[in-house]
């Protein structure tokens, strides 16, 4: 079963994007709840990740998106994430990271 999503959004500036994830998760395990895909109560997990890419980097970038399966036959989400943060010179501490589930 996944274990995460990715989303591609073009947002205004004024946009929160702490406020855009907030409104996702919220509708998103309302919608699954009422649909009862799942046995008991479905909740997402504390936290994100956030990444911007310039309007350039946009088809190799739903590329990527679209090879996700394919993609995490490799590679844990974890490492993916870990990954990301290297890539964009973003300094974390293990602790503080996604629990694995």
């Amino acid at each position: 079963m996944p274990d995460h999503i990715h989303i591609l959004v073009g947002i205004k500036p004024d946009i929160s994007i702490s406020d855009l994830v907030r409104d996702i998760k919220s509708s998103s395990s309302k919608f699954i709840n009422e649909q009862k895909w799942i046995n008991g109560k479905f909740e997402w997990q504390t936290g994100f990740g956030a990444f911007s890419y310039g309007h350039s980097q946009l088809n190799n970038l739903i590329k990527y998106i679209e090879n996700q399966e394919e993609h995490h036959k490799t590679k844990t989400f974890r490492e993916e994430y870990i990954a990301f943060l290297k890539l964009f010179n973003i300094d974390f501490r293990n602790e503080y990271l996604f629990e694995n589930v």
